[in-house]
């Protein structure tokens, strides 16, 4: 699969909002442009996903959770980092200790193994799954694709304001898709039918 190398940024989704009359979401005044959009829902995700899809004829929708947590591991390149990239999350994410509690434009960090940025640290990033505390107990071992449903999906990554705790590529959280969280953004996935 085929996932973004940064979070999407506010350039991008106020491209969307003006594409399709959306409200742009609130950037506490810390800036726009390259930073990682927030203040968006799940919901708000998956609109975005749909209109890149219509606007460039691809399939773009948010990475399953398994997908996600490949990515950031460094897939086949991993070399078992606590964070995605790096045992040092200073290196390559923007957290509580050294984010001056705010987002950071993207890719200013080291990238993981893959050329991946911020997926440890800046913005939570929404997965499609729904949230299941257990779900890991009694998942397929091969691409599994999370429970068919649920009231709250998966927030990977860590942010701006987590601790070190959160955002180690293990880490997991729930929120629900209707919520606007001031740590919260996405990544796109590029279906596999679009190459």
């Amino acid at each position: 699969f085929n996932i973004s190398k940064t979070e999407v940024t506010f350039e991008q989704y106020d491209a969307f909002c003006d594409a399709t009359g959306s409200d742009k979401p609130h950037d506490f005044n810390w800036g726009r442009g390259e930073r990682p959009v927030m203040n968006v829902s799940w919901r708000d995700a998956v609109a975005f996903c749909e209109w890149m899809s219509k606007v460039t004829g691809k399939t773009y929708r948010l990475p399953t959770e398994a997908e996600w947590e490949y990515a950031a591991r460094g897939g086949n390149k991993s070399k078992d980092y606590d964070y995605s990239g790096s045992n040092d999350l200073d290196a390559v994410g923007w957290y509580r200790n050294n984010s001056g509690s705010k987002t950071h434009p993207v890719a200013e960090k080291q990238p993981n193994e893959l050329g991946l940025y911020d997926m440890s640290g800046n913005v939570w990033e929404y997965c499609s799954d729904w949230y299941d505390e257990d779900y890991y107990s009694r998942s397929p071992r091969t691409d599994p694709q999370g429970p068919n449903s649920g009231s709250s999906r998966v927030l990977r990554g860590g942010s701006w304001l987590g601790s070190v705790f959160d955002c180690r590529v293990a880490s997991r959280l729930r929120f629900y898709p209707g919520l606007r969280g001031s740590a919260v953004g996405f990544r796109l996935v590029l279906s596999q039918d679009s190459n």
